[in-house]
């Protein structure tokens, strides 16, 4: 998924998720009822991703991908940085982007699982 645009246009497509800039300007934070879920680098050279991630499965993810790194400037054991060099289909992105929604919605209240889970299906 090298199109900054409909990446952003599927991050935003999460329910009650927003984009922000907290970290300035050059780093754009997506989080989903308040709590983020992947930050997006695209003037980076490849444009890169951070996403938060289940620990086993991603060491399985770096280790099968090349371009899946643990995560830069975050907690290596729950975030994963993703290159968008081209090399990961975009099903693979995409399945990663909502795996990492899943881990923070799992973090979240009852009500707000309640609230948001059933409209991702």
């Amino acid at each position: 998924m090298n199109d900054i645009v409909r990446l952003r246009n599927h991050l935003l497509g999460y329910p009650e998720t927003t984009e922000g800039t907290p970290f300035g300007p050059e780093v754009l934070v997506y989080k989903i009822a308040g709590k983020m879920f992947a930050t997006l680098s695209p003037e980076a050279v490849p444009v890169a991703m951070n996403l938060k991630c289940d620990p086993e499965r991603a060491r399985e993810l770096r280790d099968t991908h090349e371009s899946i790194l643990p995560g830069y400037h975050m907690n290596k054991r729950h975030w994963n940085t993703v290159c968008l060099d081209g090399s990961l289909a975009d099903e693979i992105v995409e399945s990663l982007i909502l795996h990492s929604v899943e881990r923070v919605l799992a973090g979240h209240t009852k009500a707000v699982r309640e609230r948001i889970l059933p409209l991702l299906e």
